[in-house]
């Protein structure tokens, strides 16, 4: 019989795309939803919220998954920074993959975020591995940071019980919030206004929600325990992805570079070593910020 996977936060930003990837690789797949249940064939939907202890531990008795995908948190655009929601997050995600250990579970995964690790650590020109400190800036880094503390203390304390730590760097992809940099200037140079952007120096490290979730599910599926970036580990700063969204809009003379104030305090680069995703998992596929972007372009 096929193994028994959870995803949680199917219906958000990166969940959405990682049900069929577990079919495809023969999973027999559940994953949960708060409110209106998406129609995926051959998906099996539970209508749960994982806020609501009893009905997580209800959901994993009696459904005793393999594996867990654990998607879902509070990301609410702009807020999740400093949202109180993040304790909440943390308490329930720390309690669901307790009841997952006691049920059975052989493996849990967690998503994570670049933002755990910290951002002046005298090494800024070099991609950030996963040995990295971690010294989170704010309360949704350090829930985030925090879960996988207790995650991994955790998997030590039971032997069965294995964990990943999946660390996403900077996502784009069809469904963003408008504000956000991809779909802002997108949107900006399709209705003909100019996209007024900072200076755009930072260096980041830019991936699709599709390749992310692709790099998810094999990590999910393969042996690798604790933390892993996932990311592309191609450094670009902003203003030349900026650039690219602009040539890809065939605009670039609206694009105002430098007409909005940089963020304070900045870091100026962020970008992943991705040995661990590429050696140990096996994640070898090729990104191309280009022909991902032009898909945003396309399912908007």
């Amino acid at each position: 019989m096929p193994e028994r996977v959870l995803v949680t936060g199917a219906t958000g930003f990166i969940g959405q795309h990682i049900p069929r990837l577990l079919q495809a690789r023969g999973f027999e797949t559940h994953i949960t939803a708060r409110g209106a249940l998406p129609e995926n064939a051959g998906v099996i939907t539970h209508g749960v919220d994982l806020l609501r202890q009893d009905e997580a531990r209800r959901l994993i008795e009696d459904l005793r998954p393999a594996i867990i995908i654990h998607t879902a948190w509070y990301v609410a655009h702009g807020r999740f920074w400093t949202a109180p929601e993040n304790t909440d997050w943390l308490e329930a995600s720390t309690a669901l993959a307790a009841y997952a250990a006691e049920a059975g579970a052989r493996r849990f995964v967690g998503l994570g975020t670049c933002a755990e690790y910290a951002t002046e650590a005298g090494d800024d020109a070099y991609p950030w591995p996963e040995t990295r400190p971690i010294a989170p800036a704010t309360p949704y880094g350090e829930a985030k940071a925090a879960l996988a503390r207790r995650l991994a203390e955790m998997a030590e304390a039971r032997a069965h019980f294995g964990f990943a730590w999946a660390r996403l760097f900077h996502l784009f992809g069809p469904g963003e919030h408008p504000a956000r940099l991809v779909p802002s200037i997108m949107i900006a140079l399709r209705e003909g206004r100019e996209a007024q952007c900072a200076s755009g120096r930072p260096v980041r490290d830019f991936i699709s929600t599709q390749n992310a979730a692709a790099a998810i599910t094999a990590l999910a599926t393969s042996q690798v325990t604790g933390p892993v970036n996932i990311a592309s580990g191609a450094p670009i700063s902003i203003a030349a992805m900026a650039r690219l969204i602009a040539e890809i809009s065939a605009r670039p003379d609206l694009l105002r570079l430098g007409a909005l104030p940089d963020r304070p305090n900045e870091a100026p680069y962020m970008v992943a070593h991705t040995g661990r995703l590429r050696r140990e998992v096996g994640f070898t596929a090729r990104f191309s910020i280009r022909n991902n972007l032009s898909s945003c372009f396309a399912n908007e």
